[in-house]
C-alpha cells in the first residue's frame, strides 16, 4: 500500500499499525538457477531439494546426512499349499480317509483345527460301510470344526430329530445299540471337509478342491438315497445335471428326484436355516416323505 506521510501519520494516531514487506534479498546466481520453473516435473523438482537447503557461504556446512539404507520388503511366509493327492478316484476307504485329513489344497487347511470326513456306521476290515442313505450338508461349522463331526450343536440336534421320523439313526463305533425298528443305514458328511473362517460361504475355489473326495465316498458307500441340505450342497451335487443349477432357488430345486452318479437325489433346507425359519420346517418333511417313498419304490 503507497501512502504518504500525511496518512501515516493519521493511522499511528488512530493506533493501526502497519505492516511493511521486507525487502527482497538480492537475487544470487546459483539460487536463480536452483529455482523451480513453473512448469517443471514435480519429480525434478524434489531432486533438487537439497541443493536449496545449501548453507550460506561462511556458515560451517552441517554434516551430508546420508539416505537410510533401503529396507528389504518384509517377506510373509505363504500358505503351506500342497496339490491335491494323486489318485483319489482309485483310493479304498481307509486312503481316502487319510487323504482328506492331510489335505493342504486349499487355504482353509491353515485355519481348520480338525477335517470333517463324516461319521456312519464302521465296516469291518477298513472298507467302506455300505449304505441306504447318503446325508450331504455344505461345510463345517465351529462345532463341527472342534468335534471333527459334522452337524453337531442344535442343527445337529434337529437332523439326529428329522432322520430319527424316518427311522434312521446316525451310527459310528461309539453309538450304543440302534433303538427298535430303527436303521442305521446313513451316513452323514459335508462338501466341504474343512470349516471356512467365520462360517463364510464356501468359495467356488474350496468346492472343486473338495469335490473329488466327495465324489469318492458315494463311490464307495454306494448308497440307494442322497439327501442334499443346503444350497451348496445341492450345486455341488447338481451342476453337471441341471443345467444353469447355480441361478436356481433352492425352493425350485425341492419337490423332484434328481440323480448324482445314478444315485437319486432329493433337495432339501439345511437344519440350521430351519432353525431360523421354523415355517419351512414342514416343507422339509415333505422332501423326507419324497425320499422315503423314491427310496421304497
Amino acid at each position: 500500500m503507497d501512502l504518504d506521510k500525511r496518512q501515516r501519520a493519521m493511522l499511528r494516531e488512530m493506533g493501526v499499525r502497519l505492516w511493511q514487506p521486507p525487502s527482497p534479498p538480492p537475487v544470487v546466481a546459483d539460487d536463480a538457477i536452483n529455482a523451480v520453473a513453473v512448469d517443471a516435473r514435480l519429480e525434478r523438482a524434489e531432486a533438487r531439494f537439497d541443493a536449496e537447503l545449501a548453507p550460506a557461504r561462511g556458515a560451517p556446512a552441517a554434516p551430508a546426512l546420508r539416505p537410510a539404507p533401503a529396507q528389504a520388503p518384509v517377506s510373509r511366509p505363504a500358505p503351506g499349499l500342497q496339490p491335491r493327492p494323486a489318485g483319489v478316484e482309485r483310493m479304498d476307504w481307509p486312503a481316502l480317509q487319510a487323504a482328506v485329513a492331510g489335505c493342504r489344497a486349499c487355504v482353509l487347511c491353515e485355519s481348520r483345527k480338525n477335517t470333517v470326513f463324516g461319521i456312519g456306521p464302521v465296516a469291518a476290515d477298513g472298507a467302506a460301510p455300505q449304505v441306504d442313505w447318503l446325508v450331504v450338508g455344505e461345510a463345517p461349522g465351529e462345532n463341527e470344526d472342534i468335534a471333527g463331526e459334522p452337524f453337531v450343536g442344535q442343527a445337529g440336534k434337529l437332523l439326529d430329530n428329522m432322520l430319527l421320523a424316518i427311522g434312521l439313526q446316525r451310527g459310528n463305533a461309539d453309538t450304543t445299540a440302534p433303538r427298535a425298528g430303527v436303521s442305521t443305514s446313513v451316513f452323514i458328511t459335508n462338501v466341504l471337509k474343512c470349516r471356512p473362517p467365520a462360517n463364510r460361504n464356501p468359495d467356488p475355489a474350496e468346492v472343486a478342491q473338495c469335490e473329488p473326495y466327495l465324489k469318492r465316498q458315494v463311490e464307495l458307500l454306494q448308497p440307494k438315497m442322497i439327501l442334499a441340505l443346503g444350497k451348496f450342497a445341492a450345486q455341488s451335487l447338481l451342476q453337471d445335471s441341471v443345467p444353469e443349477v447355480q441361478k436356481i432357488p433352492l425352493g425350485k430345486l425341492r419337490g423332484q428326484v434328481h440323480s448324482y452318479l445314478g444315485v437319486p437325489v432329493v433337495v432339501s433346507y439345511h437344519p440350521a436355516y430351519l432353525l431360523r425359519s421354523l415355517g419351512d420346517k414342514a416343507k422339509a418333511w415333505d422332501d423326507l416323505c419324497l425320499a422315503q417313498a423314491q427310496l421304497a419304490s
